[in-house]
């Protein structure tokens, strides 16, 4: 993988990926879910989908992801994985068992970094048959977002254990939630394959693995209003979404192990206990 060209590659499939392919096409989506396990009977026909991109961000039937209540209630974004949940003490974050890194480093903003020092955070990996529509957790306002180029590593288990710092070093699309429970930033990770991560709160947002692509920062003038549970955006091709709070201000709930499955709308946290920093 170190001398794959992983960002070109990425591109290409991304190309490839949403191309209009008829009736092929539907044979290699329905042997794609039979591969991996999707559950077909979760979104509409595959004679709906004119690309294979249209189906891998395939949006789901209606009421089929319940948002559970309270504006204080922190749910799941994303269809996913529990990969590592804690605390990052002294700005740090788990990435697997022996491998740690900044989140200076994930967001690319030492000064925003430190609004995130000892808070809670859940790093979520979506596998391929999952749902891959990213949802905000909380209600409040889009504050900004920050884009970062950066290599695109696969984000399965196997990278993670190995590759030092992987998530700094991905691609990412940051986006910043103003909610009840503070500041939050909502982290799409690229990966290789990942054609592009895109946002559908606002248009300009980036998308990423474009060629030759700076590092943006935003910071929005005019905040854009979200619901719990509203579509934050979309990954067209698989990776992971970490989620991180302010200090003292979320605690998310103990069952979030290693390997624990989560949906979309999923109470999975809320409001800090007095006494507790997460």
């Amino acid at each position: 993988m170190r001398l794959l060209p992983k960002n070109a590659l990425s591109r290409l499939v991304g190309s490839l990926a949403g191309m209009r392919l008829g009736g092929p096409g539907r044979v290699l989506m329905q042997t794609f879910a039979r591969r991996f396990g999707v559950d077909l009977s979760e979104c509409e026909p595959l004679s709906r989908f004119e690309t294979f991109t249209e189906f891998f961000a395939r949006p789901l039937l209606p009421g089929l992801r319940p948002v559970a209540p309270g504006s204080e209630v922190v749910v799941s974004p994303v269809d996913a994985a529990v990969s590592e949940a804690g605390v990052a003490w002294a700005g740090r974050l788990i990435q697997a068992k022996g491998i740690d890194y900044t989140v200076a480093a994930l967001l690319g903003d030492v000064g925003l970094a430190r609004r995130f020092t000892g808070g809670a955070y859940a790093t979520l990996y979506l596998s391929p048959k999952d749902y891959h529509r990213i949802h905000f957790p909380l209600p409040g306002s889009v504050v900004g977002w920050r884009y970062l180029p950066g290599k695109l590593w696969p984000v399965n288990a196997a990278s993670v254990a190995v590759v030092p710092g992987l998530f700094a070093v991905n691609e990412r699309l940051v986006t910043l939630l103003e909610s009840p429970l503070g500041l939050v930033a909502i982290v799409a990770v690229g990966a290789t394959v990942v054609g592009r991560v895109r946002a559908s709160y606002r248009e300009g947002v980036p998308t990423t693995n474009r060629r030759g692509a700076a590092p943006e920062s935003h910071d929005l003038a005019d905040p854009v209003a979200v619901e719990k549970g509203q579509e934050l955006g979309a990954f067209e091709m698989g990776s992971t979404v970490i989620l991180l709070f302010e200090e003292g201000r979320a605690e998310l709930s103990p069952s979030l192990a290693p390997g624990v499955r989560v949906r979309v709308g999923e109470a999975i946290g809320g409001p800090a206990r007095p006494g507790r920093a997460a």
